[in-house]
């Protein structure tokens, strides 16, 4: 048979595509500094080793991410679903109705609320030494002593040793695409580095065979190359709480591991501790890269801490959790928060490579460090905003000729100027409460990277329960001053919510303020409807679910937010949904209200499938989402009047007319701004403004995610048989055969994209292997990972049939 995908490729040159411009990133606004106050103390520049003292009395377990302390007149909801009572509510003859278990809990939610405020009157403090240590060690290391990084300012009887220690690492393996894509060896040299670690932080040599000078590893978290492991000294072991760990790639198309952050969190005595270790984007000018990585990382870390700890961390002045309605917290959800590792930041290229070069063999750091591309960045709130550094004392850290301590000059070498890639920042809900002693950096040199490491004296909070207690009783004091008066009252600002016209992918929120008009406290909740079991349908969010208000507070918002995703762009576009629902807001021992929401789809061409696409010429926003409508326009014989999908035709010239050839091609994310712009043009035949391609490139990714039905039906995926060189040919050609005409348009066209994607590989940094991958996820899962053990043999079975689509010169 003719080969159907050679005889489809591109015509013409591809245009030059300009310099890849730098991402302004918008400032975003700091929250509100832990209202915690320590007592006066003076913070040590020494830590004892000794065990913690037996005369602070220990506090119940708790699971805490320590954000801001919330104010005594907010109404501080706890994660959603969790209010919904497990028993039922009670009539009354009058009509009032109350559920006493949906009272308990909020109420006991505005119990801790007022506690937390108070949080100085039963806490005491302690001061604990951190160390924290980075390293890109390029693949390489065996047998070096790690001591002079790991174990420099201990002192000979190890009287400054740490109580903490954590230790990133990067690029422990080679960042290969089989190591990219495979977990090839990363488990394997994970353990040997831990290993290593363990080793040398208790050898003989460091810990003195002293059992209280003696580390634990207490967790450890990898990604292809990055790897983060935590330690603490065995007598605070017990001490340790509420241990988790996320990771984030933002590499290949995004998402892949070669660049990004892994993390873990804990609980240290009642405080809070998060500590990141990330890989940013290379190349002296890509300064929007690591922006963009940097809070694609801070935005994805995400840690689940539980009910019960978030509300035992809100009784300890920790965490304001409830006023999110969430259980799950981010990094900056924390007292303490460390962000270290291969950032990939330079010297700005106002500076030449000779010109840094000289400086940083000179020792003429002052230049350098104004000229460093993190200083700038942080000073224009592009990146880590509110995050602080010590003071760039030591020189730059890359790049060394492997096994020298001479900066990387060789003929045969690329020349790289210097600079301080490897670094280690902080924020502290008080900053009173975090002191750096040291930031420097070490002398081994069997990288091109120098290691870094940075020591920290922090104050510790330790919970007093029997203070704690007293405070309980005031709060409780003042509460029972309302109770049992009167009847509840609360006032709404309105009960109807318009929405107007929503687009795909795009949150709108609108809110309203209820306000106790009474003279006792109200509570209220969301209840479901009669025979449902969710207060809302799935395209409505809404926060908080419930609150309690004390006569005199202010008012509480309700937000409600719409958000059309792939799912439900899909029953809309088939009528079976309209966004439309009635809220039940109940007075708990009051009445019910209910709120309208109202909302009008924008019709989009994502979420739909390339077998609706193709029935029209029209703007597919001008298309009827009404089923009786869209007959009275189009009559009841609609038949295909496109080969392809106009959006995919748009999109995929837009691409080729800006060049090919850019470099790192489906590699680096778009802007989400443009990608939202770029919908739009598509779903109103607008024309493309001046996109970059990048955004250009992710829109199109993400449109072929987005289809309600794959490209390739999940009924030509291989089964049992596997494929290999012998049947791949075969294969190939049964898919195509079975697949639907529109579909085998679109998968011909798509792959001729791709072999001319191909054409300019030594520009553009694309692969086979990468783009096999990438047309899998587009074409085959729609982005869906099947975990099973089946899923994956057939993962990697289309992948070897996307390689031969793309070799292949016939079929």
């Amino acid at each position: 048979m003719a080969d159907p995908i050679g005889n489809a490729g591109w015509a013409g040159p591809p245009q030059h595509q300009q310099q890849y411009q730098q991402q302004q990133q918008q400032q975003q606004q700091q929250p509100p500094q832990m209202q915690v106050v320590p007592p006066q103390m003076q913070m040590h520049q020494q830590q004892s080793s000794a065990p913690p003292s037996s005369s602070i009395t220990n506090a119940p377990s708790v699971q805490s991410s320590a954000s801001r302390t919330s104010r005594n007149s907010e109404v501080t909801p706890p994660p959603r679903g969790d209010i919904l009572p497990t028993s039922a509510d009670e009539e009354f003859e009058d009509g009032r109705v109350r559920n006493a278990e949906a009272v308990t809990k909020i109420r006991d939610a505005w119990i801790y609320t007022q506690i937390s405020a108070r949080a100085k009157d039963f806490t005491q403090y302690r001061n604990v030494r951190i160390f924290l240590g980075t390293w890109n060690v390029n693949a390489k290391g065996k047998d070096e002593p790690l001591d002079s990084w790991l174990c420099a300012d201990w002192g000979p009887n190890g009287e400054n040793s740490p109580d903490i220690i954590a230790i990133g690492l990067q690029e422990m393996v080679d960042l290969n695409a089989v190591n990219v894509a495979v977990d090839n060896k990363s488990a394997q040299k994970n353990q040997a580095w831990l290993d290593r670690i363990k080793m040398t932080l208790n050898s003989r040599k460091n810990s003195g065979n002293d059992p209280n000078r003696a580390y634990t590893q207490i967790s450890s978290k990898y990604l292809v190359g990055l790897m983060l492991c935590v330690f603490v000294k065995a007598p605070h072991r017990t001490r340790v709480k509420c241990v988790h760990t996320d990771s984030v790639g933002v590499g290949v198309m995004g998402m892949m591991g070669n660049k990004g952050g892994v993390s873990v969190r804990l609980q240290f005595y009642d405080s809070t501790i998060c500590l990141v270790n990330s890989h940013l984007a290379a190349h002296r000018e890509n300064v929007a890269g690591r922006n963009a990585d940097f809070h694609n990382i801070n935005s994805k870390l995400q840690y689940d801490i539980g009910y019960e700890a978030a509300k035992q961390s809100i009784q300890n002045g920790s965490l304001s959790q409830w006023a999110t309605g969430s259980q799950t917290i981010g990094v900056a959800d924390h007292d303490i928060a460390f962000w270290m590792g291969d950032l990939n930041y330079r010297i700005d290229e106002a500076m030449s490579t000779d010109e840094v070069l000289n400086l940083s063999q000179t020792g003429a750091l002052d230049r350098l460090w104004q000229n460093d591309q993190l200083n700038i960045e942080r000073a224009e709130g592009r990146c880590f905003q509110g995050w602080e550094e010590g003071q760039l004392n030591f020189l730059p850290t890359y790049k060394y000729q492997p096994g020298t301590d001479f900066y990387e000059q060789r003929p045969d070498k690329k020349l790289r100027a210097p600079a301080w890639c490897d670094r280690v920042l902080w924020v502290a809900q008080d900053p009173s409460f975090l002191k750096q002693l040291n930031y420097t950096r070490s002398e081994l040199n069997v990288s091109d990277h120098k290691p870094v490491m940075s020591t920290f004296v922090a104050t510790i909070k330790d919970v007093i329960e029997s203070e704690r207690e007293k405070v309980y009783q005031s709060v409780m004091k003042r509460l029972d001053e309302y109770d049992n008066q009167s009847l509840p009252m609360v006032g709404l600002d309105r009960t109807e919510l318009n929405f107007g016209e929503v687009r795909y992918g795009k949150s709108k929120s609108l809110p309203i303020r209820i306000t106790n008009t009474g003279k006792v406290v109200a509570q209220f909740r969301l209840v479901p409807k009669l025979d449902e079991s969710a207060v809302c349908k799935p395209w409505l969010r809404v926060l908080p679910t419930y609150g309690m208000i004390i006569p005199g507070d202010k008012d509480t918002t309700v937000n409600f937010t719409i958000n059309v995703n792939n799912e439900i762009a899909g029953a809309l576009n088939s009528g079976r949904e309209v966004l439309e629902d009635i809220i039940i807001l109940r007075l708990e021992n009051g009445r019910d209200y209910y709120i309208t929401i109202k909302a009008k789809y924008g019709r989009s061409c994502f979420g739909m499938s390339v077998d609706e696409l193709v029935l029209y010429n029209d703007p597919i926003r001008n298309v009827p989402l009404d089923p009786i409508k869209r007959v009275e326009k189009y009559g009841t014989d609609q038949t295909a009047v496109l080969c392809v999908p106009k959006e995919l035709w748009r999109i995929l010239d837009a691409i080729y007319a800006k060049g090919l050839h850019e470099r790192d091609l489906f590699s680096i994310s778009g802007y989400k701004e443009e990608i939202d712009s770029i919908r739009e043009c598509l779903d109103t035949s607008e024309p493309f403004g001046e996109f970059r391609i990048h955004s250009m490139v992710d829109a199109l990714v993400s449109f072929l995610i987005s289809l309600s039905s794959t490209i390739v039906p999940p009924n030509l995926l291989p089964n049992t048989i596997e494929i290999d060189a012998q049947n791949v040919q075969a294969y190939a050609r049964s898919l195509l055969e079975g697949l639907p005409p529109i579909h085998y348009n679109v998968f011909v066209y798509m792959i001729s994209f791709f072999r001319e994607c191909l054409l300019h590989k030594q520009q553009n940094q694309l692969t086979t292997v990468k783009l096999a991958r990438l047309c899998v996820t587009c074409l085959v899962t729609g982005g869906r990972m099947d975990e099973s053990k089946q899923g994956a043999q057939r993962q990697k079975s289309m992948h070897l049939l996307m390689i031969h689509f793309l070799e292949s010169s016939s079929i």
